[in-house]
């Protein structure tokens, strides 16, 4: 996990390299301090030489800016160093989501993944920048200032190795105990970021319904959730901090106990026992040591909580995505016919229900083909095979003589234009919506698709025509002028096939109609799909498909099915009689 983990500093190595040094480096010049101010009290202010006592100090000087100097350089590269790592963690993780099909995206909730990409990112950036930066000084802090003080006294330093142990024994009873809680804090957070996003994104349905106070209840419930186990963690780790200060202080008050009895034995000559000098850099070193480790006990703390982000990254990363392009697919559609040879499907290996079950069809290139049929008749999952957003349980597709899998997934969904029943326009002016279509579409290309779905003129009717600015989701558009501008959007692909789930039923039966007509007469050659709710919309067709239960019940014309097809009688019969009422 780490290791994959680690590949996106990429590029950003050099700082991450560099960081560490310039961090050894501040720590080197803050160890020589205390051994620079033992030499200025015994022979300097002790001897009362003060030209010694002015070299000391311009070494000290000497000593603190370098340190900083070295610190300085250590932050700047390790900013840059974790900036870049959380950048490129993050594309990779949202390219890798681009490359999910439906069936991965459907393993991993919208809510999940926007906290994946955002907080969980944070708290690796953070994380990463303290292990480059704060792991390496605390490491380096206790290990040479260990040294240091073994220098000075072997006999004073065998009091730490009472106090690192009762340390240690602290930090691995409590960073199990933290670890689970900050595990299911952060599954926590996606169950909020996901009340968060039906919230703002239903607020009209809240609003309308006036249910304000249910889904602030939902949310402090959420909320209050997070805000326990967080109080719980922080209570467990708030017993690091008494453990610490008792060992230093008892490390503080045994040194100066022992040490004063050492200094006055050695009646202040350093070859018997220790100066007054050599006292004052233990005290020094003792802080360090035991500082070192209180915040090697954070960073193993920071650790511990970006275990749980760690993998949630790492599952999105390593995600395979269930279809991929052959090595040799084929680069080119001939033409729009599509041929359904006994497929079944499945919306996942281990599920016991089949939404389709051994469908056979055949829709000749440049047909118009309605389909029909209740909810739940799987209706939508038919046309969804056909650019290949799922893959095929069993049985074989083929559109244009090929089966679907044999082509580049990139060619084949060029060739495939789908309106899907749930219309979606982004942020951004009527001409960039349309060109999502073909980004070079020129102005006049723009008008002719939009005129086809019967937008142009209420495109027009706005003070800024094509350039009016569309809020995200098309809040500022009907459902109707919505839904055509996604028709005119996906007429601008040229597609060999066009499929509609549905994406006419805000518009009235006059436009809709018009809408028919005008693919009839300027698209002879492009397969039409059209998945309706109205028999008005579909009774034209060349061919008309009625569903039932995952089943094709019927296939005709729309006399034929008035004789053929109770189903398709019923609907049609409803529709007629409430049209007559």
């Amino acid at each position: 996990m780490i290791k994959r983990l680690a590949r996106c500093i990429r590029e950003y190595k050099w700082p991450a390299l560099l960081s560490p040094l310039c961090m050894a480096g501040e720590v080197s010049m803050e160890m020589l301090i205390p051994l620079v101010m033992a030499d200025l009290y015994d022979y300097g202010i002790a001897l009362q030489d003060m030209g010694y006592v002015l070299q000391k100090s311009l070494a000290l000087v000497a000593c603190a800016l370098a340190s900083l100097c070295f610190g300085g350089a250590s932050a700047i590269f390790a900013s840059k160093a974790a900036t870049g790592f959380a950048r490129n963690l993050r594309h990779d993780m949202f390219y890798r989501v681009q490359n999910f099909s439906f069936s991965n995206i459907d393993k991993f909730s919208s809510s999940s993944i926007v906290t994946r990409l955002t907080s969980d990112v944070a708290n690796l950036q953070m994380t990463f920048q303290m292990m480059i930066r704060m792991t390496v000084r605390c490491t380096m802090m206790l290990v040479l200032a260990l040294v240091m003080a073994l220098r000075i006294s072997t006999r004073l330093s065998t009091i730490y190795m009472v106090a690192i142990p009762v340390l240690a024994v602290a930090l691995v009873c409590l960073v199990p105990m933290v670890f689970k809680i900050f595990d299911r804090v952060f599954k926590t957070y996606d169950k909020l970021n996901n009340v968060v996003q039906e919230n703002v994104h239903g607020i009209r349905v809240v609003k309308s319904f006036v249910r304000e106070a249910k889904e602030t209840s939902k949310f402090k419930e959420i909320s209050g959730a997070i805000f326990k186990d967080f109080c719980k963690a922080e209570k467990i780790l708030a017993l690091n901090d008494p453990i610490m200060k008792l060992c230093v202080y008892s490390c503080m008050l045994s040194i100066s106990w022992v040490g004063a009895q050492m200094v006055v034995a050695s009646g202040n000559q350093p070859e018997v026992g220790l100066t007054t000098g050599q006292l004052s850099s233990m005290f020094t070193y003792t802080t360090q040591i035991l500082m070192g480790l209180m915040n090697l006990s954070m960073v193993f703390v920071m650790m511990t909580m970006s275990r749980a982000p760690m993998r949630r990254c790492y599952e999105i990363l390593v995600e395979e995505p269930d279809l991929a392009s052959p090595v040799d697919g084929v680069k080119k559609v001939a033409d729009g016919s599509i041929d359904f040879e006994n497929v079944s499907f499945r919306y996942s290996a281990t599920a016991k229900h089949r939404a389709l079950k051994e469908v056979s069809l055949h829709i000749p290139s440049g047909a118009t083909v309605g389909i029909l049929g209740g909810t739940g008749s799987s209706k939508t999952t038919l046309v969804q095979l056909i650019p290949r957003l799922y893959d095929v349980s069993e049985g074989v597709l083929k559109v244009g003589g090929v089966d679907v899998r044999g082509y580049d997934l990139e060619v084949l969904r060029d060739q495939v234009a789908m309106v899907l029943q749930k219309n979606v326009l982004f942020s951004g002016t009527i001409k960039e919506n349309l060109r999502w279509g073909n980004a070079d579409a020129t102005d006049e290309e723009l008008v002719k698709a939009c005129k086809l779905a019967c937008a142009h003129e209420f495109i027009e009717s706005f003070p800024d025509g094509y350039d009016t600015h569309i809020e995200q989701g098309g809040t500022n558009v009907s459902g109707g002028q919505k839904q055509r501008l996604c028709i005119a959007r996906a007429l601008l692909k040229k597609p060999k096939i066009l499929i509609l789930d549905d994406s006419t039923s805000a518009v009235d039966t006059r436009t809709d109609a018009m809408i028919r007509q005008a693919f009839r007469e300027e698209i002879p050659d492009t397969t039409k799909l059209i998945i309706a709710q109205r028999v008005a919309s579909v009774q034209d067709a060349d061919l008309i498909v009625v569903m039932d239960n995952g089943q094709i019940s019927a296939v005709g014309k729309h006399e034929e099915l008035l004789q053929s097809s109770q189903i398709y009688r019923e609907v049609f019969e409803s529709q007629k009689k409430g049209g007559d009422e």
